[in-house]
């Protein structure tokens, strides 16, 4: 796809952004127009590089003038292909890098779009806070992204998603203008919220410039452990077990796949099996509190009754913290590891936590009638029902005849979804991807209010125009 953007419109926008704050260079604007899984390659005019909230106010403001269509970027890690622009400008916030604030007392963290979410791990840990958002992502993806998608990550059983952690945004609006919406309040009852709007947007009711974000103690125990189990449902019993025994300590409860877990030590170097014998299902869990002792002794008794009853087969607590990062590492890994095993439909949906086990055993059985051989690996935070779910072409396989039933194989296991009231993108968005896709589970009346609310704030429809209807 091919958009004409007026030269002059390009003489204009590169006038404001100054001499770094452009470019149409073909090897600098290379990785930004490919998709990590390489599903997506865009193309783009220019690559707009604003450096302060006002330059990103002054690009949106000639384009919105002008009619010409952006594409906003982040760090690049989407897996929607949301940020791949097919002709339209692209808005990289990769130059807005600075923190503006952080208050231990408040307990929050005030940082621009292009700051890294590591960048807002390490500043918080230097004041003696902690921001609980944990993506694999975490070094290349930015807030601004992070915001913009509404990402979930693996401590959203205890903290929430993104727009839980969320006090107040900046934001360029769709006609340029700047809403200063920084605020550091807990309660602010007057009105509707404009934020929780734009969170999850996906770039399309404005760019976020800036967010406050909450602050949250470290806590001084926690204990990190891998648990074999014989099926999902037996997952989802250890599940409610650890919450009892923790008292809502559980920091992240996730399940990995057998298949999944083979991929990681066969793909990705410096890998380590975590257990001494093969099971067919492996849970990650942590639980954290800020009591001496009391995360340790509460994943002792979990695992040591969970043992005694044979809910679990076999078990590992990680000793010290390079332990804890070797189990992570597994978890972490689970998508690259699979990346050379060919075409995969990759599926990000999500199930009431009791339906967990019973769309894992009902979407396999469907995916193995239809491509048999096919090599389904499920992992994600079932603590909260989302659910990873990939079916890998058969080994030794076309990858061509596998990806020309993509269509097909996800229909399927959307309408599982759907038929379990669940969502067919629990955290990754809709994007390019699945923006069309949505209309097939989303009510008319719901349909109408998104588009109803995007036309008022983009009645030119240039913020991301291809996503969200």
């Amino acid at each position: 796809m091919t958009l004409s953007v007026p030269a002059d419109v390009l003489s204009r926008l590169k006038a404001v952004l100054g001499e770094g704050g452009w470019s149409q260079d073909p090897e600098r604007l290379a990785p930004k127009l490919v998709e990590w899984r390489d599903r997506w390659q865009g193309n783009t005019p220019l690559l707009a590089l604003p450096k302060t909230t006002q330059d990103v106010a002054a690009v949106v403001g000639i384009c919105a003038q002008a009619g010409v269509p952006i594409t906003p970027q982040g760090g690049n890690t989407g897996l929607v292909g949301g940020q791949i622009p097919l002709g339209e400008i692209l808005l990289s916030t990769e130059r807005l890098r600075t923190i503006r604030d952080i208050d231990a007392f408040d307990d929050v963290i005030v940082a621009e779009a292009g700051v890294t979410l590591a960048a807002v791990h390490e500043a918080a840990l230097d004041k003696g806070r902690r921001f609980p958002l944990g993506l694999a992502s975490e070094g290349t993806a930015t807030i601004g992204g992070v915001v913009s998608t509404n990402a979930g990550g693996t401590a959203v059983l205890r903290y929430g998603n993104t727009r839980d952690l969320v006090l107040g945004l900046e934001a360029v609006l769709p006609n340029g203008e700047i809403w200063n919406g920084l605020k550091r309040l807990r309660k602010d009852n007057t009105g509707y919220d404009l934020k929780q709007l734009l969170i999850g947007a996906e770039g399309t009711l404005g760019v976020v410039t800036a967010a406050s974000l909450k602050l949250f103690p470290i806590l001084i125990s926690r204990a990190t452990a891998i648990a074999a189990v014989d099926t999902p449902e037996a997952a989802i019993q250890l599940l409610v077990r650890a919450k009892d025994e923790a008292g809502g300590a559980v920091e992240a409860f996730e399940l990995m796949g057998r298949r999944g877990i083979e991929f990681v030590l066969k793909n990705i170097a410096n890998q380590r099996d975590p257990l001494s014998e093969i099971h067919p299902w492996y849970v990650l869990v942590e639980i954290a509190s800020g009591e001496p002792g009391a995360a340790e002794g509460a994943m002792e008794r979990l695992l040591g009754k969970a043992l005694e009853d044979g809910l679990i087969r076999d078990a590992a607590v990680a000793q010290n913290q390079a332990q804890a990062k070797a189990f992570w590492s597994i978890r972490e890994n689970q998508s690259p590891g699979q990346k050379p095993e060919g075409a995969t439909w990759k599926h990000d949906v999500s199930v009431p936590v009791s339906r967990v086990a019973e769309f894992l055993n009902l979407a396999t059985a469907r995916m193995e009638a239809l491509v048999p051989g096919a090599r389904v690996t499920a992992f994600g935070h079932v603590g909260d029902g989302n659910i990873h779910y990939d079916v890998i072409r058969p080994d030794g396989g076309d990858d061509a005849a596998h990806s020309s039933l993509r269509a097909q194989g996800s229909r399927i296991v959307h309408d599982i979804v759907a038929s379990m009231s669940g969502s067919i993108s629990a955290e990754h968005g809709l994007g390019s991807m699945k923006t069309e896709e949505a209309r097939r589970y989303k009510s008319p009346v719901e349909v109408a209010a998104l588009m109803a609310i995007r036309q008022s704030l983009d009645p030119k429809r240039i913020m991301n125009p291809r996503v969200l209807f």
